[in-house]
């Protein structure tokens, strides 16, 4: 019998007899790797790690250190969850369970309402089909096959999804318990270890949308040992402390009201002073970057959408279209389409390239309620959009151009930790083979020669272009999607762009979509939470808080005031007749970085008592001095 060749990340190669499993190969490279490896990558496929191979190929054993195993990992862990669940209450019918960026949730339509108490009973049932150690067998089923089974479990949310699947139908059972997945998953209940913890439990709308029963949603997390288990419910604590919906209205920062309307945002006082602070920088930034300031209307005619191809394939994301003078007009989802009429307004030559438009602009989007969460999922919002359209020469020094600047202006609010991850070429795919290789190439090379680390995720391109996207890491260590830099085939083509070359010719100007901060509403939340409310000094709306201690303190606390605000600080006086510890308190329940404290020795010496925030009292110092601290503070 012929071997076959196995190759590893590491590019070594190893020869097995065909039908080995992950797991054996595994066990032939160390018992350690064995132990740890939860599912294994072959030839750019999850499988599981009793799934036989019999061709050559690369392989990968997957852990729960690698982002794949981890959702491998919670993925099983919610079908154990659903399991106990099914147990304890039978009559409960089963939504969806999915693996999600920090654990796991399943969707559960029970009349009994779940709580918090009901949390450990689960967690012991749970534990109890981890001892039972359950082999985990994977089964595909006809489409009828499928239906007559969750019919007969009564499982009629599992019934409705199956009738809208058109692919391959398989489930997974371990012991009694079977479920509808397409998989994979680890060999046995024994895999998952006792590690898990249930968070909390929250209505959701069956498939998020507010038209169907609301269910209730259990968020667990399970970890391969207790110490990571603890470091994550520390986190969780923490970012309870840092919700940027608590936090938003503790520091008046903005609301979200009914009357208004979900998902819409109005931004207060303080609020708004931060976006345009975060504003001005990301348009100075990019005049210096050689970009055009656009702007462009809230509504355009259906048609102008039509064209775009957004109602053929974004219908769902858009509101409905109202008439205008017997014409109908489409509020705007996307920026794209104005970009693409303001470069076809004129013929351009390839002297003219590249072409920068850049624009802070406000789109709206059909959003279910049931997925709307604060700033963080919104109808209506600020997407920092910008296009280059360039030669095809040029491709490669634009993208860099463009890793630049996203490095410059994260790197400005706090954030140098990335995930990168170059996204290739879908299925379904628009333009040519020969044009998707080169821009995929475009973007690796502008990725290593920038020396960026970063993932290949295979397949994952959108159907008009390859696409980088970086996602940051805030201060708890969680991954926020922002930055993504797109090459599209599709808009110019739909447009019909193009340059006259150096032959004479009309050609296709080769177009790059990206935004940088992603929706300037969502940054915001991250920008909060990431900094638990405590903005760095060029950002805070009050930086400097007067708190004279009595009236006769008042004039000279005015006089520094003005002083302050003159320089261009942003200043704010208590002059109330409160006590002193009082308004220190508020102060820094508001964060607001500096104090100023003037009282009798300050009037006498003609100077400044000064406590920062989270420091307490710096002493007595020159207002000249103060100025130059705040300085200094601002630029570092």
């Amino acid at each position: 019998m012929s071997k076959i060749n196995i190759k590893f990340p590491d590019n070594s190669e190893k020869q097995f007899d065909p039908n080995i499993t992950p797991l054996e190969i595994a066990k032939s490279i160390s018992n350690s790797l064995a132990k740890k490896a939860v599912a294994a990558k072959f030839n750019g496929v999850i499988i599981s790690l009793t799934e036989s191979i019999s061709d050559s190929g690369d392989l990968q054993i997957l852990t729960f250190n690698d982002e794949q195993g981890r959702e491998v990992f919670w993925h099983s862990s919610a079908h154990l969850m659903a399991q106990a669940i099914k147990r304890l209450y039978p009559e409960a019918q089963l939504g969806i369970g999915p693996p999600i960026d920090d654990g796991f949730y399943y969707d559960i339509d029970l009349d009994y309402k779940i709580s918090p108490e009901d949390f450990e009973k689960i967690e012991n049932e749970m534990a109890k089909i981890v001892d039972e150690n359950f082999t985990v067998v994977r089964k595909v089923l006809s489409t009828n096959e499928a239906l007559n089974f969750f019919k007969k479990e009564n499982e009629l949310l599992k019934v409705e999804l199956i009738k809208e699947l058109k692919e391959q139908i398989t489930v997974y059972s371990q012991g009694e318990f079977t479920d509808l997945c397409r998989g994979p998953h680890v060999p046995s209940t024994g895999y998952l270890g006792k590690n898990f913890k249930l968070l909390s439990v929250a209505g959701a709308y069956w498939r998020g949308d507010e038209k169907n029963k609301m269910l209730q949603r259990i968020y667990a997390v399970n970890y391969p040992d207790k110490k990571m288990l603890k470091q994550h419910i520390r986190r969780v604590e923490e970012a309870k402390k840092r919700d940027h919906r608590k936090l938003g209205r503790e520091l008046d920062l903005f609301s979200i009201q009914d009357e208004v309307g979900s998902g819409l945002i109005l931004w207060h006082p303080k609020g708004a002073l931060i976006r345009d602070i975060i504003e001005n920088y990301w348009k100075q930034e990019h005049i210096k970057s050689g970009y055009g300031l656009v702007n462009s209307p809230h509504i355009a005619k259906l048609d102008l959408w039509k064209k775009s191809g957004h109602t053929d394939f974004y219908q769902e994301n858009m509101f409905s279209p109202m008439d205008v003078d017997e014409v109908e007009y489409q509020i705007k989802p996307m920026n794209c389409p104005f970009h693409m009429m303001i470069y076809s307004s004129k013929i351009r030559s390839y002297r003219d390239l590249p072409i920068r438009y850049a624009e802070l602009g406000t789109v709206y989007r059909y959003e279910r309620s049931g997925v709307l969460h604060g700033l963080m999922r919104v109808r209506g919002f600020t997407q920092d959009d910008a296009h280059i359209y360039c030669h095809p020469d040029q491709l490669t020094d634009e993208i860099i151009g463009v890793i630049e600047l996203n490095k410059r202006i994260l790197e400005k609010f706090g954030f140098t930790e990335y995930d990168v991850f170059l996204s290739t070429r879908p299925e379904k795919f628009v333009g040519g083979e020969e044009s998707w290789e080169h821009a995929t190439e475009a973007l690796r090379r502008a990725l290593e020669l920038k020396k960026v680390d970063y993932k290949i995720d295979p397949g994952e391109g959108v159907f008009y272009g390859p696409k980088i996207d970086i996602k940051i890491k805030d201060v708890l260590g969680r991954s926020w999607q922002c930055t993504t830099i797109q090459v599209d085939f599709n808009l110019p083509e739909r447009f019909d762009l193009s340059f006259v070359d150096a032959d004479g010719m009309r050609h296709r100007p080769i177009t790059i979509h990206r935004a940088l901060l992603g929706s300037l509403e969502r940054f915001f939340g991250i920008l909060i939470e990431h900094y638990a409310g405590n903005f760095p000094l060029w950002l805070t709306p009050v930086q400097v808080k007067v708190l004279p201690i009595a009236d006769r303190h008042k004039e000279f606390a005015d006089k520094v005031g003005q002083q302050l605000s003159a320089k261009g600080f942003r200043v704010e006086s208590d002059g109330r007749n409160e006590k002193m510890g009082y308004k220190i308190r508020e102060a820094e329940v508001n964060k607001i970085p500096y104090m100023i404290i003037i009282g009798d020795k300050e009037l006498e010496n003609n100077k400044i008592s000064v406590r920062h925030k989270g420091e307490g009292d710096l002493g007595q110092m020159e207002i000249s001095d103060f100025i130059d601290k705040l300085i200094k503070g601002i630029s570092e």
